[in-house]
Protein backbone atom coordinates (compact mmCIF):
# COMPACT_ATOMS: atom_id res chain seq x y z
CA UNK A 1 0.00 0.00 0.00
CA UNK A 2 1.44 3.61 -0.91
CA UNK A 3 2.01 5.95 1.69
CA UNK A 4 -0.52 8.33 -0.23
CA UNK A 5 -3.29 5.57 -0.12
CA UNK A 6 -2.29 4.84 3.50
CA UNK A 7 -2.42 8.60 4.32
CA UNK A 8 -6.26 8.38 2.52
CA UNK A 9 -7.78 5.45 4.17
CA UNK A 10 -6.28 7.37 7.55
CA UNK A 11 -8.52 10.35 7.12
CA UNK A 12 -11.54 8.54 5.70
CA UNK A 13 -11.25 6.23 8.25
CA UNK A 14 -12.23 9.22 10.39
CA UNK A 15 -14.96 9.94 9.00
CA UNK A 16 -18.73 8.53 9.93
CA UNK A 17 -19.75 5.26 8.24
CA UNK A 18 -22.33 7.03 6.12
CA UNK A 19 -19.40 9.40 4.49
CA UNK A 20 -17.06 5.87 4.17
CA UNK A 21 -19.48 4.25 2.39
CA UNK A 22 -20.02 7.17 -0.28
CA UNK A 23 -16.04 7.80 -0.77
CA UNK A 24 -15.86 3.83 -0.86
CA UNK A 25 -18.87 3.59 -3.53
CA UNK A 26 -16.91 6.46 -5.52
CA UNK A 27 -13.56 4.64 -5.39
CA UNK A 28 -15.20 1.54 -6.59
CA UNK A 29 -16.99 3.00 -8.83
CA UNK A 30 -13.80 4.68 -10.54
CA UNK A 31 -12.14 1.27 -11.01
CA UNK A 32 -15.09 -0.43 -12.76
CA UNK A 33 -15.10 2.49 -15.01
CA UNK A 34 -11.42 2.51 -15.61
CA UNK A 35 -11.74 -1.65 -15.94
CA UNK A 36 -14.42 -0.97 -18.64
CA UNK A 37 -12.54 1.89 -20.74
CA UNK A 38 -9.19 -1.02 -20.44
CA UNK A 39 -11.53 -3.59 -21.56
CA UNK A 40 -12.85 -1.54 -24.43
CA UNK A 41 -9.86 -0.42 -25.91
CA UNK A 42 -8.42 -3.93 -25.78
CA UNK A 43 -11.03 -5.13 -27.72
CA UNK A 44 -11.24 -2.31 -30.34
CA UNK A 45 -7.86 -2.20 -31.30
CA UNK A 46 -8.71 -4.35 -35.08
CA UNK A 47 -10.89 -2.11 -35.73
CA UNK A 48 -9.32 1.09 -34.97
CA UNK A 49 -6.42 -0.42 -37.23
CA UNK A 50 -8.90 -1.01 -40.14
CA UNK A 51 -10.05 1.90 -39.76
CA UNK A 52 -6.40 3.31 -39.61
CA UNK A 53 -5.71 1.49 -42.59
CA UNK A 54 -8.81 2.63 -44.77
CA UNK A 55 -7.70 6.26 -44.30
CA UNK A 56 -4.24 5.80 -45.10
CA UNK A 57 -5.47 4.13 -47.93
CA UNK A 58 -8.04 7.56 -49.12
CA UNK A 59 -5.30 9.55 -48.49
CA UNK A 60 -2.77 7.99 -51.22
CA UNK A 61 -5.58 7.71 -53.29
CA UNK A 62 -5.91 11.25 -53.44
CA UNK A 63 -9.63 11.64 -51.50
CA UNK A 64 -8.19 13.76 -48.25
CA UNK A 65 -7.53 17.56 -48.28
CA UNK A 66 -5.25 18.78 -45.56
CA UNK A 67 -7.34 20.31 -42.41
CA UNK A 68 -7.37 24.49 -42.11
CA UNK A 69 -8.61 25.09 -38.94
CA UNK A 70 -8.61 28.56 -39.30
CA UNK A 71 -11.10 27.49 -42.67
CA UNK A 72 -14.95 28.43 -42.02
CA UNK A 73 -17.26 25.41 -41.79
CA UNK A 74 -18.84 24.88 -44.64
Amino acid sequence: MTEKWQKAVAVVSELSEKKQDAIAAIVLSELEDEQRWTRSFANSQKVLSAMAEEAWQEHLAGKTKPLDPDAPES
